[in-house]
């Protein structure tokens, strides 16, 4: 290790590399609220059919995104480690990953666009619609996964501020192009849902553009893109499948079980899922600073467990679940006080607001235990302990959230209520396991770098 590698990581700090993680989800999600807002005063049919196409993205984009997150722990420990030819080459051969997935995928996408929407019993009104959507946006998938791939080797780099400035301004020319395509601004034409699938491509191609470059200024001659000729990529490959896979299993996982609850609460009628909607909006921000200082302290324990600092690291995830559990406590208390009010401005419906309003005050028990897996299950990925959130995540996302969820609200008749109860004992028991997890300090031996440094 390195003195100049030891002192460029202290000077990392939680707060630096957290705010602009946190500045950027956000505008993701704006964003894409900003996309339905404004094709919804064009044409509510539209919103459904872009809708539809976009769950159908959402599971494309958890595929690309397990090689974003084995990305972004491998290039941190190699330069944790001093090791900038290694993180250099993860870093080739994970754009070269998702740009052939991405291609692949996005060819799918393009052809068989039409026997996807079938399958989803999409109504027959919506498929021309939905269909020119999904080709346009899904044919350029292979764009996004570029997106999720570079911002993941900028940020490992510590440059959390470059890829936030570059997800402004792609979301800000994704606005504009809505504004001009969807209602035929400036002599434009006026294509509604096809001018937002052409405006959402054209401005994330803009984006990829910026980002290759910002990449190649700040990485500069760390790139060694001549592997890919010489030699298959097999021990890179292997390394980030490694991470990727199971993270991408848990995600699908997850997915699924909050598929299979939204179907009980819809069971339970329309002000439950009225309900569940408005106050999962509302705590969305409660639920991005645990992700954002989960994904800040991934980058610094990945840089540590490379310099083989494993008590700073093992320090650094405990002081940064002490300040998640502080932050999204205060912030879901917050809610709960005004809890009337903000309820408010999104219904005047009684029974929603009273709903929402225990909705709500239960949210403050569970946004800590939500901060215990965003923050401890990141610093055990990042130290290379990849399969047992992986493991428990499962058992827990279906024998306790899915189970209770059902037999809670809808055996003993609770309702959403009792959803949320189910909520709140998944988040904690995941949470009190992966602390132990980090406690036992088993992830010390875990390291991805361990074999280089032993020989």
């Amino acid at each position: 290790m390195s003195s100049a590698n030891s002192t460029k990581t202290s000077k990392m700090t939680l707060f630096a590399l957290t705010w602009p993680i946190f500045i950027e989800i956000m505008l993701h999600m704006i964003m894409g609220n900003a996309d339905t807002l404004m094709l919804s005063q064009y044409d509510d049919d539209a919103v459904a059919a872009v809708g539809v196409s976009n769950q159908i993205m959402s599971v494309i984009i958890v595929m690309f995104g397990f090689v974003a997150t084995g990305t972004t722990i491998l290039i941190s420990q190699h330069l944790g480690a001093d090791q900038r030819d290694k993180a250099g080459g993860f870093a080739v051969v994970s754009i070269a990953a998702n740009i052939c997935s991405g291609l692949m995928l996005s060819l799918v996408l393009f052809f068989f666009g039409p026997q996807i929407l079938h399958a989803m019993n999409l109504p027959a009104e919506l498929m021309d619609t939905a269909l020119i959507y999904l080709r346009i946006v899904g044919g350029f998938a292979f764009v996004q996964a570029l997106i999720m791939t570079l911002g993941a080797i900028i940020k490992s780099h510590g440059f959390t501020k470059d890829a936030m400035y570059v997800t402004l301004g792609m979301n800000f020319l994704n606005v504009i192009g809505n504004a001009v395509l969807i209602f035929g601004f400036f002599g434009a034409p006026e294509l509604g849902a096809t001018g937002v699938a052409i405006s959402t491509a054209g401005s994330r191609i803009i984006g990829t553009v910026i980002l290759f470059i910002v990449l190649y200024r700040r990485v500069q001659g760390d790139l060694p893109w001549s592997m890919l000729i010489h030699k298959f990529p097999k021990e890179e490959l292997k390394d980030l499948f490694r991470i990727g896979i199971p993270t991408a299993g848990e995600h699908l996982s997850y997915t699924s079980s909050q598929m299979v609850i939204t179907f009980f609460i819809a069971s339970m009628g329309t002000v439950e899922l009225t309900a569940r909607v408005y106050v999962m909006n509302i705590t969305m921000f409660a639920f991005l600073f645990a992700v954002a200082i989960g994904q800040g302290t991934q980058i610094m324990v990945g840089h540590l467990i490379g310099e083989n600092r494993q008590r700073e690291a093992y320090r650094r995830c405990l002081r940064s679940l002490k300040i998640g559990l502080a932050v999204s406590t205060s912030a879901a208390a917050l809610f709960a006080v005004f809890r009337l009010e903000i309820l408010s401005i999104f219904s005047e419906n009684p029974e929603i607001i009273e709903l929402g309003s225990i909705l709500l005050l239960l949210t403050i028990v569970l946004e800590p235990g939500r901060a215990f897996n965003l923050i401890v299950i990141n610093s055990l990925r990042a130290a290379g302990d990849v399969r047992f959130p992986v493991y428990i995540g499962i058992l827990s996302m279906w024998g306790v959230a899915v189970s209770v969820s059902y037999t809670a609200g809808i055996w003993l008749g609770l309702g959403l209520v009792g959803v949320w109860l189910a909520m709140i004992l998944d988040e904690w028991l995941r949470g009190l396991l992966m602390l132990r997890r980090w406690q036992s300090k088993k992830w010390e031996q875990m390291s991805f770098i361990r074999k280089s440094r032993d020989q």
